[in-house]
């Protein structure tokens, strides 16, 4: 986990020094303390990328000696056909929508983000993909 915690060290220093140099050069406060927050935001993934890294040990992607078998080969399930993340997303758009424009709108939104939901999460419960 070293790695992915200098990454965001990295870019906590890097966005730190534009935010400086940006505010220097235009005098814009909302720009500058939009760089400066960044920055504090990948300082505090950095922190605790790095914090956390000293109690879970080596792992494979940190030994530059190690194997690709090395590595914990279940990365979890991932489904390969599933319609229902597309449904997801176009019911929160139109709960966005919804925000923006009516309460109706919204109303339905959350409707259709509900039913696509309960579809999303019980997927694999009935049809021809269920676990026998």
């Amino acid at each position: 986990m070293k790695i992915e915690g200098f990454l965001f060290a990295g870019g906590a220093a890097f966005y730190a020094v534009v935010a400086v140099v940006y505010w220097f050069i235009t005098e814009e406060i909302v720009g500058a303390t939009a760089l400066a927050l960044t920055g504090g935001l990948a300082f505090l993934v950095g922190f605790y990328v790095l914090f956390t890294s000293r109690r879970v040990g080596v792992r494979p992607e940190d030994d530059r000696n190690a194997e690709v078998e090395d590595a914990d080969p279940d990365y979890g399930f991932f489904s390969p056909h599933s319609w229902w993340p597309i449904s997801v997303a176009a019911a929160t758009m139109v709960v966005a929508f919804g925000l923006i424009f009516a309460v109706w709108l919204l109303l339905l939104g959350i409707g259709l983000l509900m039913l696509s939901l309960v579809g999303f999460v019980f997927e694999y419960y009935r049809g021809p993909f269920a676990d026998a």
